[in-house]
C-alpha cells in the first residue's frame, strides 16, 4: 500500500471521519464526549502519528509504554504527552517525540492533524498530529517512558478483531483491537489509527 505526502495532506484537509471511525474501536461502556462534570477536570495532551516508508510500504511508529507508567501502563501508544503551560499542542507532540524516541522536529514534516478525542478513563483530551520522515528512523529510546518501538504497517489497520477481553484499570473489558507482533493495539491509539486509515483510503494505491 503506497501513498504520497501530498495525498495525505489532501486527505487530512477534507472533512475527517472523526467519531464515525472512533466508535468502531470504542471499548464497551465507554463514551467519546466528556460530561459536564468531566469537562471540569479535562487534561489536554497531544500525540504524533509519525509515518515513513519501509520496504515500499507505509509504516507508522508506535511505542509500548513501560509497566511503571501512571497512565496507560504497558499499552501500545503514539509518542506524545500532556501539553505544558505555554506550549501549543503541536509543540508538545514534537517535544515528546524527541524526548521519548529521539526523533527531532527538524527531521519531521507535519502533514496535518486528525480529530480530537476524549479518553474517559484518564480524562485526557488528545490532539493527534500526523508527521512524515523521509528516511527510516534511528531511535534513541527514553527507557523511563518507552519500553520499545514498533514499526507498524498502516495497511494492517483494517484487520480489526472484535471483543478481545483485556484486564484493564477498570477491570476485565471487552475491546475491539488490532493485533500485531503479539501486541494488542486498542483504545485511543486504535481510534487514531483507524481514523487515519479511513481518511486516506480514497487515495491509496494498493499492490495486493
Amino acid at each position: 500500500m503506497l501513498i504520497d505526502t501530498e495525498n495525505i495532506k489532501k486527505a487530512l484537509s477534507q472533512t475527517l471521519p472523526g467519531s464515525v471511525s472512533h466508535k468502531k474501536m470504542l471499548p464497551l461502556n465507554r463514551i467519546l464526549t466528556a460530561s459536564y462534570e468531566e469537562q471540569k477536570s479535562i487534561k489536554h495532551s497531544s500525540v504524533l502519528l509519525l509515518l515513513f516508508i519501509e520496504k515500499n510500504e507505509l509504516h507508522a511508529i508506535l511505542i509500548k509504554r513501560p509497566e511503571h507508567m501512571k497512565h496507560h501502563a504497558g499499552q501500545i501508544a503514539l509518542p506524545g504527552g500532556r501539553i505544558e503551560k505555554g506550549e501549543t499542542a503541536l509543540e508538545t507532540a514534537l517535544r515528546e517525540t524527541s524526548e521519548e524516541i529521539g526523533i527531532s522536529s527538524n527531521q519531521i514534516e507535519i502533514l496535518g492533524s486528525l480529530s480530537e478525542l476524549f479518553v474517559q478513563v484518564s480524562r485526557f483530551q488528545i490532539h493527534p498530529f500526523v508527521g512524515w520522515l523521509n528516511k527510516t528512523p534511528e531511535f534513541v529510546i527514553n527507557k523511563n517512558e518507552v519500553e520499545k518501538t514498533i514499526s507498524f504497517p498502516v495497511k494492517l489497520i483494517k484487520n480489526v478483531i472484535d471483543e478481545v477481553e483485556l484486564n484493564t484499570i477498570s477491570g476485565l473489558l471487552k475491546v475491539p483491537c488490532i493485533q500485531f507482533e503479539e501486541e494488542i493495539i486498542w483504545g485511543a491509539t486504535a481510534m487514531i489509527l483507524l481514523e487515519f486509515y479511513d481518511a486516506i483510503r480514497p487515495y491509496l494505491i494498493t499492490n495486493q
